[in-house]
Protein backbone atom coordinates (compact mmCIF):
# COMPACT_ATOMS: atom_id res chain seq x y z
CA UNK A 1 0.00 0.00 0.00
CA UNK A 2 1.31 3.52 -0.89
CA UNK A 3 1.08 6.53 1.07
CA UNK A 4 -1.51 7.86 -1.44
CA UNK A 5 -3.58 4.55 -0.48
CA UNK A 6 -2.76 4.69 2.97
CA UNK A 7 -4.07 8.51 2.90
CA UNK A 8 -7.54 7.16 0.93
CA UNK A 9 -8.16 4.08 3.44
CA UNK A 10 -7.98 6.28 6.10
CA UNK A 11 -10.13 8.81 4.56
CA UNK A 12 -13.04 6.24 3.78
CA UNK A 13 -13.19 4.80 7.42
CA UNK A 14 -13.54 6.15 10.87
CA UNK A 15 -13.81 5.33 14.09
CA UNK A 16 -10.14 4.54 15.00
CA UNK A 17 -8.40 2.65 17.72
CA UNK A 18 -4.38 3.33 17.33
CA UNK A 19 -2.18 0.10 18.90
CA UNK A 20 1.02 0.46 20.01
CA UNK A 21 3.99 -1.96 20.66
CA UNK A 22 5.28 -3.25 24.09
CA UNK A 23 7.79 -0.65 26.04
CA UNK A 24 6.95 2.32 23.50
CA UNK A 25 9.59 4.47 22.41
CA UNK A 26 9.49 7.50 20.84
CA UNK A 27 8.42 6.50 17.40
CA UNK A 28 5.90 4.43 17.78
CA UNK A 29 4.45 6.77 20.74
CA UNK A 30 4.67 9.48 18.31
CA UNK A 31 3.46 7.97 15.40
CA UNK A 32 0.33 7.29 17.02
CA UNK A 33 -0.03 10.29 18.41
CA UNK A 34 0.42 12.66 14.70
CA UNK A 35 -1.91 9.98 13.55
CA UNK A 36 -4.45 10.62 16.12
CA UNK A 37 -4.31 13.86 16.29
CA UNK A 38 -4.28 14.24 12.43
CA UNK A 39 -7.24 12.24 12.05
CA UNK A 40 -9.41 14.35 14.44
CA UNK A 41 -8.20 17.26 12.29
CA UNK A 42 -10.04 16.03 9.68
CA UNK A 43 -13.61 15.21 11.60
CA UNK A 44 -12.44 11.43 12.33
CA UNK A 45 -13.08 10.08 15.82
CA UNK A 46 -9.00 8.33 16.78
CA UNK A 47 -8.12 7.55 20.26
CA UNK A 48 -4.91 5.39 20.76
CA UNK A 49 -5.16 2.11 23.19
CA UNK A 50 -3.59 2.89 26.45
CA UNK A 51 -0.33 1.01 26.77
CA UNK A 52 0.55 -0.37 30.60
CA UNK A 53 4.19 0.01 29.51
CA UNK A 54 4.73 3.89 28.79
CA UNK A 55 7.27 5.08 30.40
CA UNK A 56 7.05 8.35 32.84
CA UNK A 57 8.62 10.50 30.53
CA UNK A 58 6.89 9.68 27.55
CA UNK A 59 3.17 9.35 29.75
CA UNK A 60 4.38 13.40 30.10
CA UNK A 61 4.80 14.16 27.06
CA UNK A 62 2.17 12.91 25.93
CA UNK A 63 -0.60 12.72 28.23
CA UNK A 64 -1.92 15.75 28.27
CA UNK A 65 -3.12 15.46 24.91
CA UNK A 66 -6.45 13.92 25.22
CA UNK A 67 -5.51 10.61 22.86
CA UNK A 68 -5.38 7.84 24.90
CA UNK A 69 -8.88 5.89 26.19
CA UNK A 70 -9.17 2.08 27.20
CA UNK A 71 -11.45 0.40 24.47
CA UNK A 72 -12.17 -3.61 23.60
CA UNK A 73 -11.98 -2.26 20.61
CA UNK A 74 -15.67 -3.27 19.27
CA UNK A 75 -16.31 -1.60 16.23
CA UNK A 76 -13.44 0.43 15.85
CA UNK A 77 -10.99 0.27 12.78
CA UNK A 78 -7.81 -0.95 13.86
CA UNK A 79 -4.23 0.63 12.82
CA UNK A 80 -1.10 -0.57 14.39
CA UNK A 81 1.90 1.71 14.11
CA UNK A 82 5.65 0.68 14.34
CA UNK A 83 4.96 -2.63 15.14
CA UNK A 84 6.33 -5.73 13.35
CA UNK A 85 4.77 -8.54 14.48
CA UNK A 86 1.72 -9.15 16.74
CA UNK A 87 3.92 -10.43 19.53
CA UNK A 88 5.08 -7.22 20.43
CA UNK A 89 2.19 -5.81 21.22
CA UNK A 90 1.41 -5.21 25.03
CA UNK A 91 -1.23 -7.99 26.71
CA UNK A 92 -4.14 -5.72 26.18
CA UNK A 93 -3.55 -5.25 22.55
CA UNK A 94 -2.90 -9.04 21.09
CA UNK A 95 -6.16 -9.91 20.45
CA UNK A 96 -6.67 -6.64 18.91
CA UNK A 97 -3.76 -6.66 16.76
CA UNK A 98 -4.65 -9.56 15.46
CA UNK A 99 -7.80 -8.30 13.67
CA UNK A 100 -5.66 -4.79 12.68
CA UNK A 101 -7.20 -3.03 9.39
CA UNK A 102 -4.09 -1.23 8.58
CA UNK A 103 -0.44 -1.19 10.06
CA UNK A 104 1.98 1.50 9.48
CA UNK A 105 5.59 0.17 9.75
CA UNK A 106 8.99 0.63 8.62
CA UNK A 107 10.88 -2.90 9.64
CA UNK A 108 11.85 -5.11 6.76
CA UNK A 109 11.09 -7.78 9.39
CA UNK A 110 7.15 -6.83 9.70
CA UNK A 111 4.92 -10.42 9.34
CA UNK A 112 2.08 -8.92 7.61
CA UNK A 113 -0.02 -9.66 10.14
CA UNK A 114 -2.39 -6.67 9.02
CA UNK A 115 -5.01 -6.76 6.46
CA UNK A 116 -3.42 -3.72 5.08
CA UNK A 117 0.20 -2.69 5.40
CA UNK A 118 1.78 0.39 4.47
CA UNK A 119 5.50 -0.33 4.63
CA UNK A 120 8.68 1.76 3.79
CA UNK A 121 11.78 -0.52 5.40
CA UNK A 122 13.96 2.55 3.86
CA UNK A 123 11.97 5.30 6.29
CA UNK A 124 14.21 6.13 9.52
CA UNK A 125 11.25 6.13 11.36
CA UNK A 126 7.51 4.95 11.17
CA UNK A 127 6.82 8.85 11.90
CA UNK A 128 8.18 9.76 8.71
CA UNK A 129 5.93 7.49 6.93
CA UNK A 130 3.01 9.03 9.40
CA UNK A 131 3.98 12.38 8.64
CA UNK A 132 3.57 11.73 4.35
CA UNK A 133 -0.04 9.83 5.10
CA UNK A 134 -1.04 12.94 7.16
CA UNK A 135 -0.16 15.87 4.36
CA UNK A 136 -1.59 13.39 1.63
CA UNK A 137 -4.79 13.42 3.97
CA UNK A 138 -4.79 16.73 4.02
CA UNK A 139 -4.95 17.07 7.63
CA UNK A 140 -3.91 20.00 9.96
CA UNK A 141 -0.55 19.89 11.20
CA UNK A 142 -0.24 21.96 14.38
CA UNK A 143 2.13 22.22 16.65
CA UNK A 144 1.06 19.67 19.05
CA UNK A 145 1.22 16.48 15.94
CA UNK A 146 4.16 18.38 14.89
CA UNK A 147 5.90 17.61 17.65
CA UNK A 148 4.83 14.26 18.44
CA UNK A 149 6.80 13.66 14.73
CA UNK A 150 9.57 15.27 15.84
CA UNK A 151 9.89 12.55 19.05
CA UNK A 152 9.36 9.84 16.64
CA UNK A 153 11.91 10.82 14.13
CA UNK A 154 14.32 12.27 16.56
CA UNK A 155 14.39 9.25 18.87
CA UNK A 156 15.07 6.66 16.14
CA UNK A 157 17.27 8.45 14.36
CA UNK A 158 19.71 9.04 17.90
CA UNK A 159 18.67 12.86 17.48
CA UNK A 160 19.80 12.30 13.82
CA UNK A 161 23.06 10.50 14.37
CA UNK A 162 22.48 6.88 13.34
CA UNK A 163 23.13 5.40 10.28
CA UNK A 164 19.19 5.39 9.10
CA UNK A 165 19.13 8.88 9.28
CA UNK A 166 18.47 10.08 5.79
CA UNK A 167 18.03 13.55 4.21
CA UNK A 168 14.25 13.17 4.51
CA UNK A 169 14.91 12.77 8.28
CA UNK A 170 16.27 16.17 8.20
CA UNK A 171 13.19 17.68 5.94
CA UNK A 172 11.16 16.01 8.10
CA UNK A 173 12.57 18.12 11.13
CA UNK A 174 12.82 21.23 9.27
CA UNK A 175 9.29 21.25 8.91
CA UNK A 176 8.15 20.12 12.23
CA UNK A 177 10.45 22.61 13.57
CA UNK A 178 8.66 25.04 11.30
CA UNK A 179 5.13 24.13 12.21
CA UNK A 180 5.65 24.83 15.54
CA UNK A 181 7.57 22.07 17.46
CA UNK A 182 10.25 23.64 20.40
CA UNK A 183 12.84 21.09 19.18
CA UNK A 184 15.66 22.48 21.68
CA UNK A 185 13.47 21.76 24.34
CA UNK A 186 12.66 17.94 22.93
CA UNK A 187 16.37 17.58 22.47
CA UNK A 188 17.10 17.98 25.70
CA UNK A 189 14.26 16.06 27.36
CA UNK A 190 14.90 13.34 25.40
CA UNK A 191 18.79 13.14 25.13
CA UNK A 192 20.49 15.33 27.54
CA UNK A 193 18.52 15.60 30.71
CA UNK A 194 19.28 12.10 32.69
CA UNK A 195 18.52 11.22 36.33
CA UNK A 196 20.78 10.32 38.75
CA UNK A 197 20.24 7.17 38.47
CA UNK A 198 20.95 6.69 34.76
CA UNK A 199 24.30 7.99 35.07
CA UNK A 200 24.88 5.75 38.02
CA UNK A 201 23.73 2.67 35.18
CA UNK A 202 25.97 4.03 32.54
CA UNK A 203 29.12 3.92 35.18
CA UNK A 204 27.69 0.56 35.32
CA UNK A 205 27.74 0.16 31.79
CA UNK A 206 31.35 1.25 30.78
CA UNK A 207 32.89 -0.94 33.57
CA UNK A 208 31.33 -4.38 32.43
CA UNK A 209 31.19 -4.34 28.64
CA UNK A 210 33.19 -7.64 27.53
CA UNK A 211 35.15 -7.55 23.98
CA UNK A 212 36.20 -10.14 22.04
CA UNK A 213 37.23 -11.19 18.41
CA UNK A 214 39.63 -8.36 18.97
CA UNK A 215 37.73 -5.94 19.33
CA UNK A 216 35.24 -6.30 16.87
CA UNK A 217 32.45 -7.86 19.19
CA UNK A 218 31.19 -6.02 22.75
CA UNK A 219 28.79 -7.37 24.56
CA UNK A 220 26.84 -6.09 27.58
CA UNK A 221 25.07 -8.27 30.26
CA UNK A 222 22.74 -6.11 32.57
CA UNK A 223 21.50 -8.48 35.36
CA UNK A 224 18.09 -8.82 37.53
CA UNK A 225 19.72 -7.17 40.35
CA UNK A 226 20.62 -4.05 38.28
CA UNK A 227 17.30 -3.62 36.73
CA UNK A 228 15.71 -3.88 40.05
CA UNK A 229 17.31 -0.20 40.87
CA UNK A 230 16.61 1.68 37.44
CA UNK A 231 13.74 3.03 36.08
CA UNK A 232 12.79 2.52 32.77
CA UNK A 233 13.17 5.92 31.32
CA UNK A 234 16.36 4.99 32.53
CA UNK A 235 17.14 2.35 29.89
CA UNK A 236 16.15 4.04 26.74
CA UNK A 237 19.34 4.16 24.07
CA UNK A 238 21.85 2.44 26.42
CA UNK A 239 21.57 -0.60 23.70
CA UNK A 240 23.84 2.06 21.83
CA UNK A 241 26.89 2.35 24.29
CA UNK A 242 28.62 -0.87 23.52
CA UNK A 243 28.36 -0.55 19.62
CA UNK A 244 29.78 2.68 20.03
CA UNK A 245 33.23 1.84 21.09
CA UNK A 246 35.76 2.13 18.27
CA UNK A 247 36.29 -0.78 16.12
CA UNK A 248 33.18 -2.75 17.14
CA UNK A 249 31.03 -4.24 14.68
CA UNK A 250 28.29 -5.57 16.46
CA UNK A 251 27.02 -4.51 20.07
CA UNK A 252 24.89 -6.69 22.24
CA UNK A 253 23.22 -5.72 25.44
CA UNK A 254 21.06 -8.21 27.63
CA UNK A 255 18.89 -7.53 30.13
CA UNK A 256 17.89 -10.24 32.27
CA UNK A 257 14.08 -9.75 33.14
CA UNK A 258 11.55 -12.30 35.23
CA UNK A 259 10.74 -14.06 32.58
CA UNK A 260 12.93 -13.80 29.54
CA UNK A 261 16.52 -12.45 28.08
CA UNK A 262 15.63 -9.37 26.35
CA UNK A 263 18.76 -8.81 23.59
CA UNK A 264 19.26 -6.02 21.44
CA UNK A 265 21.58 -5.72 18.78
CA UNK A 266 23.22 -3.08 17.51
CA UNK A 267 25.63 -2.87 14.39
CA UNK A 268 27.76 -0.96 12.19
CA UNK A 269 27.50 -0.67 8.39
CA UNK A 270 28.38 -4.34 6.70
CA UNK A 271 27.09 -6.36 9.84
CA UNK A 272 23.45 -7.11 9.50
CA UNK A 273 21.59 -7.10 13.18
CA UNK A 274 18.28 -7.56 11.49
CA UNK A 275 19.77 -11.48 10.11
CA UNK A 276 21.67 -11.89 13.00
CA UNK A 277 18.42 -11.34 15.59
CA UNK A 278 16.67 -13.77 13.11
CA UNK A 279 18.73 -16.10 14.10
CA UNK A 280 16.75 -16.09 17.45
CA UNK A 281 13.06 -15.74 16.22
CA UNK A 282 13.42 -11.92 16.51
CA UNK A 283 14.35 -9.06 13.85
CA UNK A 284 14.27 -5.44 13.54
CA UNK A 285 16.42 -3.16 11.13
CA UNK A 286 20.15 -3.88 9.36
CA UNK A 287 21.91 -1.64 12.22
CA UNK A 288 19.39 -1.86 15.07
CA UNK A 289 17.28 -5.27 16.14
CA UNK A 290 16.54 -7.33 19.36
CA UNK A 291 15.10 -10.43 20.34
CA UNK A 292 14.12 -12.48 23.23
CA UNK A 293 15.51 -16.07 24.53
CA UNK A 294 13.81 -17.99 27.34
CA UNK A 295 15.99 -19.27 28.79
CA UNK A 296 18.39 -19.02 32.37
CA UNK A 297 20.94 -16.32 31.54
CA UNK A 298 24.28 -17.95 31.49
CA UNK A 299 22.60 -19.99 28.68
CA UNK A 300 21.51 -17.53 26.61
CA UNK A 301 25.19 -15.62 26.97
CA UNK A 302 26.58 -19.39 25.84
CA UNK A 303 24.03 -18.98 22.37
CA UNK A 304 24.86 -15.23 21.86
CA UNK A 305 28.60 -16.19 22.70
CA UNK A 306 27.83 -18.96 19.82
CA UNK A 307 26.49 -16.71 17.48
CA UNK A 308 29.14 -14.20 17.45
CA UNK A 309 31.82 -16.85 16.91
CA UNK A 310 29.84 -17.91 14.15
CA UNK A 311 29.92 -14.33 12.11
CA UNK A 312 33.68 -14.18 13.12
CA UNK A 313 34.96 -17.60 12.96
CA UNK A 314 36.58 -18.60 16.25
Amino acid sequence: MTIKECAEFLRLRDDYLILTHRKPDGDTLGSAAALALGLRSVGKRAVILENPEITPRYAALFGGLGIFGASDGGGKTIVAVDTASPKLFPDNAKKLGAIAALAIDHHPSNTRYAENLCLDSNAAACGELVFAVLNELGADVGAETATAIYIAVATDTGCFSYGNTTADSFRIASETARLGADVAELNRVLFRAKSKSKIALEGYIYSNIVYSHGGRAAVLTIPAEILARTAEDDLENIAAIPASAEGVIIGITLRELADEIRVSVRTAPGCDANVFSGRFGGGGHAQAAGFSIKQPLADAQSRIAEAVDGLFGK
